[in-house]
């Protein structure tokens, strides 16, 4: 029965076509019967399967999930000259709509939590729920602020050079992915991060440097939950911490990790993560479980 299990929660790998957009690679569990959707978005440089791939099976027990390679990485759809957070949330709606899923939860990790944001900004009548993990609601740092300066000319200059545009993200997704102690994880975490660019790379981190959620995200109507990784080093756990306060009635869920835990701790991370879809799934609950706006 358990080896039956383990087969059943395996996922099914193909291309997709999204009409009018591109194709992407898709990945999916197809869940006990009538079971909500989760709709998995990954980081920068990632790819759907290095950020998602070990948590699929536990999340698959009680969800369908579906998870793609975001455009500009991996399989995704070409990004074109110039990387959109918004283009991402229109493309994972309209991935929703060719897979007929009906209403879904955005679960997003680091950019791909900035693009759940979004999602429910552009297509909130799509959305069941929302969880947000190891990301926030805008860059506050002073570096990060330096950074959006000064990363638009490199990326454009990434996009111009044709020898550059062949470089691949595995340098600069290693070093936002922090060390990797097993050798067989750290060699097939580079070879994801060699499917991606690092002109794509580059242009993604211009884009949430820009972003900001602070005007409306206070105006989020379904249920949601924030995974915060306390010891991350990309995206600080206070600045986490601002964007649950933000949400109202977020459901809080703290992991002792790093920026890096869906990789180098997938069981620690699956535990958390599968609590917080579970208590999206849920709805609202005891006011002493949440997070005050105030």
């Amino acid at each position: 029965m358990q080896q039956v299990l383990r087969e059943e929660a395996a996922p099914i790998t193909r291309l997709v076509e999204l009409p009018g957009r591109g194709v992407t690679r898709v990945w999916e569990c197809a869940g006990p019967p009538g079971a909500e959707t989760l709709m998995l978005i990954h980081g920068v440089a990632c790819t759907a399967e290095l950020n998602w791939g070990k948590v699929f099976a536990p999340l698959a027990a009680h969800f369908r999930v579906v998870a793609a390679d975001l455009r500009g990485h991996g399989d995704g759809i070409r990004a074109g000259s110039r990387f959109r957070l918004e283009d991402c949330a229109d493309d994972v709606a309209a991935l929703a709509a060719v897979l007929g899923t009906g209403k879904f939860t955005a679960v997003g990790y680091s950019m791909g939590g900035v693009i759940a944001q979004l999602v429910y900004r552009r297509h909130a009548s799509l959305l069941s729920g929302l969880v947000l993990c190891s990301t926030a609601g805008n860059v506050g740092s002073p570096a990060q602020k330096l950074a959006a300066f000064a990363l638009p000319a490199a990326a454009a200059g990434l996009r111009w050079n044709p020898v550059l545009q062949l470089v691949s993200a595995e340098v600069l997704g290693s070093a936002l992915l922090g060390p990797i102690d097993d050798p067989a994880t750290a060699r097939w975490t580079r070879a994801q991060l060699r499917r991606t660019t690092l002109a794509s790379a580059v242009s993604a981190i211009c884009a949430v440097c820009e972003f900001s959620s602070d005007r409306w995200i206070g105006q989020v109507d379904v249920p949601a939950a924030v995974v915060v990784t306390t010891r991350d080093r990309i995206v600080p756990a206070s600045r986490q911490l601002q964007l649950a306060r933000a949400i109202p009635g977020a459901a809080l869920h703290q992991v002792d990790a790093d920026h890096a835990v869906c990789i180098t701790a997938p069981q620690v991370f699956a535990r958390t993560l599968l609590e917080a879809c579970r208590a999206v799934q849920a709805g609202p609950g005891p006011a002493d479980q949440r997070l005050s706006a105030a």
